[in-house]
């Protein structure tokens, strides 16, 4: 791990609860009182290029704001792991804490967050190549479920912390569990600098409406035509095609869904994944929740923040 980093502020939460627009706010505010920040987004497939609406990546319009890092790592058919997602972050905030600057730690893949922020030992877990394209080719030939009753019967411990409907993660746990054996992740080292974490809620109907507001908007803004593209150049099968609306964009496509039902579903898919969102954030100790709902979250925010900061 590096000697030192800058301030952190972890920006947590599920999906469209606002998070990436609240970081963008953070950051002005704090340039604007001569405060160097940057972003660095934590989402498993927004590191991808090309899936841009998809994933709701920050706009171009955005990114001129402020700098934004974690984004457009890898093509959709290389692999990627959260050890691979530590070092990028360790290099950008190396570099920041050179400037005196403060970084902001934003996204809805937990693991992702606390590998960061609380410091796992990515370098305890092991990783084979030849393992894990094996284990994929399993995947895209016979579905997740017996990968997942596998990983149950093999290694008990270690499939307790994953979630069973993710792919990628059942892949990933198998992966390691064939290599080291059963057993909990690595402890948590901690992080070498002011850190704190704050989290997004939004109440349940309002963020149902969100959801659906947003996947209706990434149809009118070209979903599906990015999607058909992405096919043509790649393996649709690849896990980073399980971000969700890309296989509901393909049914539009070929003519086997409406629109309007590939919006519902796409929607629907968005509202659950949230839930099992949820579910994990509760497990992180000593996080500052705030309801979106009616309450502009930046006032506090940004006196944690200004508290890290000195």
């Amino acid at each position: 791990m590096t000697a030192a980093l800058p301030p952190l502020l972890v920006i947590a939460g599920a999906t469209a609860t606002g998070k990436t627009g609240l970081a963008v706010r953070i950051a002005q505010a704090l340039s604007a009182e001569g405060r160097h920040t940057e972003i660095i987004s934590a989402d498993s497939r927004q590191v991808y290029r090309g899936l841009d609406i998809g994933t709701a990546k920050v706009t171009g319009a955005e990114r001129a704001l402020v700098p934004h890092h974690g984004l457009d790592l890898v093509d959709p058919d290389e692999p990627f792991s959260v050890a691979d997602f530590v070092d990028h972050a360790h290099d950008v905030l190396g570099r920041l804490v050179r400037t005196d600057g403060i970084a902001l730690l934003v996204g809805g893949t937990g693991l992702y967050l606390r590998a960061v922020a609380r410091g796992l030992d990515t370098t305890a877990l092991p990783n084979d190549a030849a393992v894990r394209a094996r284990l994929e080719a399993e995947l895209a030939t016979g579905g997740l479920a017996p990968l997942a009753e596998r990983l149950d019967h093999i290694a008990p411990m270690l499939a307790a912390g994953v979630d069973h409907r993710n792919p990628r993660r059942v892949v990933r746990a198998l992966e390691i569990a064939e290599l080291r054996g059963d057993g909990i992740l690595p402890p948590a080292r901690g992080y070498p600098a002011p850190v704190v974490w704050i989290g997004l809620t939004v109440e349940p109907s309002e963020h149902a409406r969100r959801i659906a507001t947003r996947a209706q908007s990434q149809f009118e803004a070209g979903l599906v035509e990015e999607a058909v593209g992405l096919r043509e150049r790649f393996d649709p099968g690849l896990p980073a095609f399980s971000a969700i609306g890309y296989r509901e964009a393909w049914a539009v496509a070929d003519g086997r869904q409406t629109r309007d039902s590939a919006i519902a579903q796409d929607a629907a898919r968005n509202v659950a994944f949230a839930k099992r969102q949820r579910t994990w954030f509760r497990s992180e100790p000593d996080v500052v929740w705030i309801d979106t709902t009616t309450d502009d979250p930046l006032p506090a925010a940004l006196d944690l923040t200004r508290a890290i900061a000195g």
